[in-house]
């Protein structure tokens, strides 16, 4: 095959992937010396626990263009990933899981998609991914809320796995907010892309990293990092429970001047209830608000990194 592209970096969070990191790398080596000039791969070891980070210093130590960068502690796959693109050259950069469910073959075509669409982006799209009902589900969910409430559109079944020209990796590298995803940045600043339609294998080795809290926090942090509406639904609910509370207090000054009222304190209970609930919701909407504006006013890193090699 004919070189694609002068040169590309590949990133590859890690976390506790030592069974898939040799057999990724046998199945990823031959594709990039048939796509690329030159090419780079960055492990980023995100706090694994096993031997993730020896089998990255094997490799290291046999070959030249592996980079490993392992993180303080665990970070996340989002940070993590922003470590390896700031340290990524490549006029494109690719990004990918570890675990094989990516396929290192389907490489070329989201080069050859991302070249023949002049796009700043090639993302793939999965048409079959062999992830479990809860995971699938709870993507869905996610997706079909963020379109909603969210100034970020982009189109459904779309992975990490992506192909990512030089100069958009340039432009990300100016956002240095804590509390949003570098893929929803991605989306924000309006990078073009094209779809590809793919297939998503079954995990290699292990069980998936993405647990339900995990993917409940990525919402959170698209949802509030780039939605007003959340504080406006606390508004909006405001208005109308102050205007059933009149509406409420008006009748029941009408019964009880008609001696319709029953005795007894069940609908100041209820309604006390009612008003302590949405207000406790609301104070803990907009602490999360407040929380986020903390953090980034604090300015800490994203990330630390312990070593590289």
């Amino acid at each position: 095959m004919a070189h694609l592209t002068p040169s590309l970096s590949v990133i590859i969070p890690l976390y506790n992937d030592e069974e898939v990191v040799f057999p990724l790398f046998e199945r990823l080596h031959p594709v990039l010396q048939d796509i690329a000039t030159k090419f780079d791969i960055i492990f980023i070891d995100d706090g694994s626990r096993d031997k993730s980070w020896l089998c990255v210093e094997t490799l290291r130590v046999k070959h030249e263009f592996v980079t490993g960068i392992k993180l303080s502690r665990n970070f996340g796959q989002q940070n993590a990933i922003t470590a390896g693109l700031e340290h990524a050259t490549g006029d494109v950069v690719v990004l990918m899981d570890s675990d094989l469910q990516d396929r290192p073959e389907d490489i070329p075509k989201l080069i050859t998609a991302l070249l023949a669409n002049d796009t700043s982006m090639a993302i793939a799209k999965w048409i079959t991914r062999k992830d479990s009902f809860i995971k699938v589900a709870a993507s869905k969910f996610f997706y079909r809320v963020s379109q909603k409430i969210t100034n970020i559109n982009h189109q459904p079944n779309l992975g990490v796995f992506r192909a990512i020209r030089k100069s958009v990796v340039d432009e990300l590298r100016k956002y240095q907010e804590k509390t949003s995803t570098t893929l929803s940045v991605l989306y924000w600043i309006g990078s073009d892309y094209v779809a590809v339609e793919l297939k998503r294998d079954e995990h290699f080795a292990g069980k998936s990293g993405y647990t339900i809290r995990k993917m409940m926090k990525l919402a959170l942090d698209r949802i509030f990092s780039f939605s007003m509406f959340p504080i406006r639904l606390a508004t909006y609910i405001g208005l109308s429970v102050s205007v059933l509370s009149f509406i409420t207090g008006f009748i029941l000054i009408l019964r009880r001047v008609s001696g319709l009222v029953a005795p007894g304190w069940t609908s100041i209970i209820v309604m006390n209830l009612f008003l302590f609930g949405i207000n406790f919701f609301f104070l803990g909407m907009i602490g999360e608000y407040i929380g986020r504006t903390f953090l980034e006013a604090k300015q800490r890193p994203k990330y630390i990194v312990k070593k590289i090699i």
